[in-house]
């Protein structure tokens, strides 16, 4: 697996090369986003693992000139910053995770390895609730006909929603799918996805089909009404 780390911190740049070339992957870096960006555009890597806080292009500069691009790559984002606003623009910019620092190495990893495993099958071409079409097989979403742009996370965490439709999705249900079995993420990361998934998806709308149920998860919401005690 090929990986590219974009950091500009020395010694945590070396250190992530040395640990990530140990795990069998083949390691680039840059330090500095400029760098990253053009190495990134240049060849092709599996994963990217991407700091926030880099000169002459920050992260965020650096994530988004890569989807305008239509580059595809997983990016892992990796910030000191773990306010909500600043996750939440991460996810908002393309991100596929992000990571705070300090982080233990098996976190990094087992995080690499759930956004790059291939996505599970699905067995049915289309999911349509109310006014929402998910095709499968060209990973888009509709919403009244109009195409809405969503992160890996954000549309395997829709998708999960939307196959149980009108029932409350516990958070473990929602996490394994979206990060595989054992996931390494608490619910404080799930909610960040599912805020920004609320951003792209929701805000835009009078009638808001993503509800919460506190203490147990979220909906779908197939009416202005659910029914209580209904979960998964």
């Amino acid at each position: 697996m090929r990986i590219l780390i974009i950091e500009d911190e020395l010694r945590m740049l070396e250190l992530l090369r040395k640990g990530l070339y140990e795990h069998g992957f083949a390691v680039e870096t840059a330090a500095d986003g400029e760098t990253g960006l053009e190495t990134a555009m240049r060849h092709k890597f599996d994963v990217i693992v991407l700091d926030i806080g880099l000169p002459k292009l920050d992260g965020y500069g650096v994530m988004q000139s890569l989807r305008l691009r239509s580059r595809t790559t997983p990016v892992l984002m990796l910030t000191a910053r773990d306010t909500e606003d600043e996750i939440i623009r991460g996810l908002g910019v393309g991100a596929d995770d992000y990571l705070t620092k300090p982080f233990s190495f098996p976190e990094l990893v087992a995080r690499l390895q759930s956004i790059t495993r291939h996505d599970r099958p699905m067995d049915d071409a289309l999911i349509e609730v109310e006014n929402v079409v998910v095709n499968l097989a060209h990973c888009s979403v509709t919403r009244d006909k109009l195409n809405i742009e969503l992160t890996r996370l954000e549309y395997l965490l829709l998708i999960c929603l939307m196959r149980h439709a009108g029932l409350c999705v516990q958070r473990q249900k929602l996490m394994e799918f979206v990060w595989g079995p054992k996931p390494a993420v608490g619910a404080g990361t799930l909610d960040v996805l599912v805020n920004s998934l609320r951003t792209k998806f929701d805000a835009p709308y009078k009638k808001k089909l993503i509800g919460t149920v506190r203490g147990s998860g979220y909906v779908f919401r197939e009416s202005d009404v659910m029914a209580s005690g209904s979960s998964v």
